[in-house]
């Protein structure tokens, strides 16, 4: 049975881009973030989740425009898709400038829900990713990590990949759960589905729901809590 989120997900349109925190939509309801390195797969990422081909559009020149791009799920859901970091290519100042807002960002925006990490599994766990996550991490948002362009590795090797990032993070004393990504082949929807759904409380919560605490224990197999 397909998640109820990934019908809202198909529902997705261009809201608006930010230069700045203050120039975001207003700060209420809910929505998530996604965030990675440049050619990390981020605009494929979404525009697989949100089953359309062009909704992300990924930069000519990675790295080079730092904005903020919304786009609008209902009335209270968004998604935000952030500019992609550590690109060679851009100049030291720029980086500094855009890892500055990007705390902010990180720190001061209360309809902030969550943050979908991606990385390539071929390379995860860079020096701007571990940063990304100690500020998540001090803030205490809940962080999702695909290991994206899993269609890269057989499958031996690509779970392999899933359980040296859950040891890496368990090390390091970052919480974040972590799954199997590939956009190519439509890989993992479901379970990023999932989360993005619980992120965003969508099915909205009723009564029966916050009541059930056997319901809450229930975790995908694919999706592993680092403690």
């Amino acid at each position: 049975m397909t998640h109820p989120m990934l019908t809202l997900l198909r529902q997705a349109k261009f809201m608006t881009s930010a230069p700045r925190l203050s120039a975001c939509p207003p700060n209420i309801g809910y929505e998530v973030a996604f965030a990675g390195r440049s050619n990390a797969g981020k605009s494929s990422a979404i525009n697989a989740l949100t089953n359309q081909r062009q909704l992300a559009r990924a930069s000519k020149t990675p790295g080079r425009t730092q904005l903020l791009n919304y786009f609008s799920l209902d009335e209270e859901r968004r998604l935000v898709d952030l500019p992609g970091y550590g690109y060679a290519a851009v100049p030291l100042a720029v980086k500094e400038a855009w890892q500055k807002e990007l705390e902010n960002y990180l720190i001061k925006r209360d309809s902030l829900q969550g943050l979908i990490v991606l990385m390539d599994i071929r390379h995860p766990l860079q020096k701007y990713d571990e940063m990304l996550l100690n500020w998540a991490q001090k803030r205490n948002l809940r962080v999702h990590i695909l290991l994206t362009k899993a269609d890269k590795l057989n499958r031996s090797p690509a779970l392999a990949a899933l359980q040296s990032m859950q040891k890496q993070l368990k090390a390091k004393n970052i919480v974040a759960t972590v799954q199997l990504f590939s956009a190519l082949r439509r890989m993992g929807l479901e379970d990023a589905a999932q989360v993005l759904g619980e992120w965003l409380n969508y099915p909205p919560a009723t009564v029966e729901d916050v009541n059930t605490p056997d319901e809450l224990a229930i975790a995908a197999t694919d999706i592993t809590p680092i403690a």
